[in-house]
């Protein structure tokens, strides 16, 4: 099970935002009109479709962002696979107006991650016989890069960096500017701190090879053949380590892992991760 993590500050700006976005000036005026003042009520966030969980704690933070008061019981854990059929994960209880109206974004968080979560797992299960690991990259959606990579934690994937400050990642652009692969890693090596860790992306198998000769900690091999990562599997031979890269997906994150890679990195299972069903009912006595 994956551990939250947050950053409260961060995670109550981020629900006040989202709730912020859907309240506009006058608030929840449907509830308003047709609910009475201090009624009460019970409700179920239940999910729909097999998938593994994630955002519990994101929408209980909603909940209690309109009222504290609100009682949030969570049925079941992040990281939990669930078989769907309105398999029940939270219950929610209290003021029934402040239910209704945190609604939408805590099921719209809890879609979304839940999305995340699910896909990762199944690109996780499909590298389980390999040493191979899936990460994430910084392909997110702007402004919910740590929700998005917490969820890809509860699907069992590791996080890359966070941001442009967590390690030094020499992408092409850097070494073309640069004037090639020797350049970049060595003015690298005199700016990093020595708990600074040092990546570098190539295109092809003799840039590997000078990687290899000059040194890094990491070395991306991007959009190369099978064929191509196995012999980069060779040259690298574990003086450093290969992170695989472009055109992943669940049709070829099996073969790739199977190359012997480090690491294999994944924009689509943030980027293009489709939601999980997750519905809320209100429980009638």
């Amino acid at each position: 099970m994956a551990m939250t993590f947050f950053n409260p500050i961060y995670l109550e700006n981020a629900v006040r935002a989202a709730l912020d976005e859907d309240l506009g000036q006058a608030g929840d005026i449907t509830s308003l009109a047709t609910i009475p003042a201090g009624r009460v009520a019970t409700a179920v966030m239940a999910v729909r479709k097999p998938g593994v969980v994630a955002g519990l704690p994101v929408a209980e933070a909603t909940f209690r962002a309109i009222d504290p008061s609100l009682k949030f019981e969570m049925l079941a854990l992040d990281g939990a696979h669930v078989p769907g059929n309105r398999t029940p994960v939270a219950r929610i209880s209290g003021d029934a107006r402040a239910i209704l109206t945190a609604e939408r974004v805590a099921l719209n968080y809890m879609t979304r991650l839940s999305g995340v979560a699910t896909l990762t797992a199944k690109h996780v299960a499909l590298v389980a016989h390999t040493n191979a690991k899936i990460c994430c990259t910084r392909k997110t959606t702007p402004g919910l890069r740590a929700l998005e990579k917490y969820a890809v934690r509860c699907g069992g994937a590791m996080n890359h960096r966070f941001g442009l400050d967590d390690a030094i990642l020499i992408k092409d652009n850097h070494v073309a500017v640069c004037g090639g692969i020797r350049q970049a890693l060595r003015a690298a090596k005199l700016a990093a701190g020595h708990l600074v860790k040092i990546e570098i992306e190539v295109d092809t198998l003799d840039q590997l090879r000078e990687v290899v000769d000059e040194g890094a900690d990491f070395c991306l091999i991007d959009n190369m053949t099978i064929d191509q990562m196995r012999e980069a599997v060779k040259i690298a031979a574990g003086h450093v380590k290969l992170e695989a890269s472009g055109g992943v997906s669940l049709d070829t994150v099996k073969a790739i892992a199977e190359t012997g890679v480090d690491l294999i990195s994944s924009g689509g299972i943030t980027h293009s991760a489709p939601i999980l069903d997750v519905g809320l009912d209100i429980e009638i006595a």
